[in-house]
């Protein structure tokens, strides 16, 4: 028995199988993704979604889809679903399922009269290449496999429509065939295990429905590109194995290699394990470049997440290699004080005021991970000291230290902090002045800069910096503290200081190093668990505001509107459970378990075996966003770390 598995009544309501998602990506930054019954509901969905450099560079969708027909005394019996304009499912191959397993390898598994068939899919760890191995477990009369490939080769930000641009040539290889629709794209090469017939027979298929763009307010109708089809015979007891990369194969390898990459997974046979092996999902290794993608599938690299993620899916599990090497990665792209929020190079933005600050913090866990205290400020003291003066000094978008030792940052349209999102140019929360977390960051990464520098004896940063880190808690609490409220203030501009009840207080309650007294962190703590815990994280606002949005739902500025006005954000229970442990110790155990056991039933809900980027603030807090999330990942095997860590003491 799976941990995790569907069955057939399960699988056939698509109410339940459309809404459950699986993605697999690869060390090289490619991906696979669908609904459990393949059936695709994003124009994000694709079977092989990959890089582009010779494009743009990011990501494209090849192959689309996979539709398999079983022939059998020239009866056909379809098991392919597609959703078309006007609510139309055809063909309606779901009616075939049976069960759905994510062990060891994903399988789906159809029943067509006295026909068993298995579909498992693979995508390799570092080739840009999915291998889907077909077996057939049981068949009373000679039985055939038709095998159709729909193509979309487009940016998977857009759509594919019907056109005349098209390459319909294609090129015999290996048992297959190689082709490519349009110039400067890779080819795809579709190949098997055993000697196919291919029939060529180009055609468009039209207005495919994508619900999900469609609840979002994107266009969701796309034209699909289907080359011809492939047919082969299939034994009972036969496995037969099809390829589709960008590079070709050896057909006679394939058993092998399917067989030694399903071999290295992490298995998700519980809980844990489906965080690890869903944390591996999100390292991707470009030449000498090792970088944190945000959220699959439509993310990419953002300096913030990677700062914030990279504690959870690399150190709690032992890999403190890469965890250096993405450290190393960004600190190359360091432009002055600032690191790229997103975008790489040239088409980097710099406008994130909190990424820097979380360097420190990620630099902070990789030497106490490490035991290497010692040996940081010799190899990143300098852009330690850089990014430090930078912001005394000042640089882009306002960001500068005042007289009190406070951080302000901000200015008329820009979305500095994480609470990020704006609807007409206009930023929905947009927090300028001196923000909570974002001293409170800045506190932690002068007293660390301080640890690492005394241990390298650097008198000079020790003088010019010591006595701002003694003036700066006296400031914090004289900044945003209010002992007739009980708690801190979100942001301060001026002689304006705003008291919403939000999330971000929590990190002066959190951090290695904290400006605060431990009476005041309790209080800060207990509103926070009164307002704004959740089974599935933080709200981003008190329920009790005007201002709070109850469900992220919607168009792009429904959604965004909603984004940080009360929506449920799981990564930031890190940092929640982080400081209650500090208070409370082992005695706050129970209460931490709970909430991390809490998050079991998650597994099965939305990306399966993995963790949604946002929850709604409401009951039954239904997941939206991507179906998963770098650091919501990332901070739920952060709080097993902190368990167990807590346990042993």
């Amino acid at each position: 028995m799976s941990y995790i598995e569907f069955d057939k009544e399960q699988l056939v309501n698509l109410e339940f199988s459309l809404n459950r998602e699986v993605i697999r990506s690869n060390r090289a930054g490619s991906y696979a993704s669908s609904t459990i019954i393949y059936c695709n509901t994003r124009k994000y969905h694709g079977f092989l979604v990959v890089p582009q450099p010779m494009i743009d560079g990011e990501n494209h969708i090849l192959l689309s889809a996979i539709d398999e027909t079983v022939i059998q005394n020239d009866a056909q019996f379809n098991l392919a679903i597609h959703k078309y304009q006007n609510d139309n499912y055809y063909p309606k191959g779901h009616k075939y399922v049976e069960s759905f397993v994510t062990e060891p390898i994903p399988i789906l598994t159809y029943r067509v009269g006295g026909v068993i068939l298995e579909k498992e899919i693979l995508f390799s760890e570092k080739e840009d290449r999915i291998i889907v191995k077909y077996t057939l477990i049981d068949a009373h009369s000679p039985t055939k496999l038709k095998v159709k490939p729909f193509l979309a080769y487009r940016n998977i930000h857009k759509l594919a429509k019907a056109n005349n641009d098209v390459d319909k040539s294609y090129e015999q290889i290996h048992n297959g065939v190689k082709m490519r629709m349009y110039q400067g794209y890779s080819h795809i090469h579709m190949q098997f295990s055993k000697e196919v017939q291919y029939t060529h027979v180009p055609d468009w298929y039209y207005n495919l429905e994508y619900q999900q763009e469609k609840e979002r307010g994107y266009d969701y109708l796309e034209d699909l590109y289907v080359p011809g089809f492939f047919e082969f015979e299939i034994a009972k007891g036969e496995s037969v194995y099809f390829a589709a990369g960008i590079e070709e194969v050896n057909p006679a390898s394939l058993k092998r290699f399917y067989t030694n990459e399903s071999s290295k997974r992490v298995p998700r046979n519980n809980f844990e394990n489906c965080l690890k092996n869903a944390a591996q999902q999100f390292i991707v290794k470009r030449g000498k470049k090792t970088e944190v993608i945000a959220g699959f599938p439509w993310f990419g690299r953002w300096g913030r997440d990677t700062f914030i993620s990279l504690p959870g899916l690399t150190l709690v599990t032992g890999d403190y290699k890469t965890c250096k090497a993405v450290i190393d990665t960004m600190v190359s792209e360091l432009n002055g004080p600032l690191f790229p929020n997103i975008g790489e190079g040239n088409n980097s933005a710099y406008n994130s005021v909190d990424a820097p600050l979380w360097f420190f913090w990620a630099l902070q866990q990789y030497a106490e991970f490490t035991d290497t205290k010692d040996k940081i400020w010799k190899e990143y003291g300098a852009k330690m000291r850089t990014i430090l003066e930078g912001y005394r000094n000042g640089t882009m978008h306002n960001i500068k230290m005042l007289e009190n030792g406070m951080i302000y940052a901000g200015e008329p349209g820009k979305a500095l902090t994480w609470m990020d999102a704006v609807v007409n140019g206009k930023p929905v929360t947009p927090r300028i002045g001196m923000n909570v977390e974002i001293n409170a960051l800045w506190y932690n990464a002068i007293m660390f800069s301080l640890e690492t520098a005394k241990l390298a004896n650097d008198k000079s940063f020790i003088n010019n910096w010591e006595t701002l880190s003694k003036l700066i808690p006296t400031s914090f609490k004289d900044t945003f503290w209010s002992k007739e409220i009980g708690y801190l203030a979100d942001y301060v501009n001026g002689d304006f200081k705003d008291f919403s009840i939000r999330p971000n207080m929590v990190f002066a309650a959190s951090l290695p190093y904290m400006p605060l007294s431990e009476k005041i962190r309790q209080l800060i703590l207990e509103l926070i668990k009164k307002e704004l815990l959740t089974p599935r994280g933080l709200r981003t606002l008190s329920p009790k505001s005007d201002d709070y949005k109850d469900i992220y739902f919607g168009n792009q500025t429904d959604r965004d509107n909603a984004y940080h006005q009360g929506t449920v954000w799981p990564w930031l229970l890190g940092h929640f459970v982080e400081a209650y442990l500090k208070i409370h110790g082992k005695s706050g155990l129970s209460f931490v378990k709970n909430i991390y056991e809490g998050f079991e039933p998650v597994m099965k809900e939305h990306g399966i075996a993995t963790i949604s980027e946002v929850y709604d603030g409401n009951p039954p807090h239904k997941p939206g966003g991507t179906p998963s999330q770098a650091w919501s990942v990332a901070e739920l095997l952060r709080i097993k770390y902190l368990i167990d860590k807590y346990e042993n003491l």
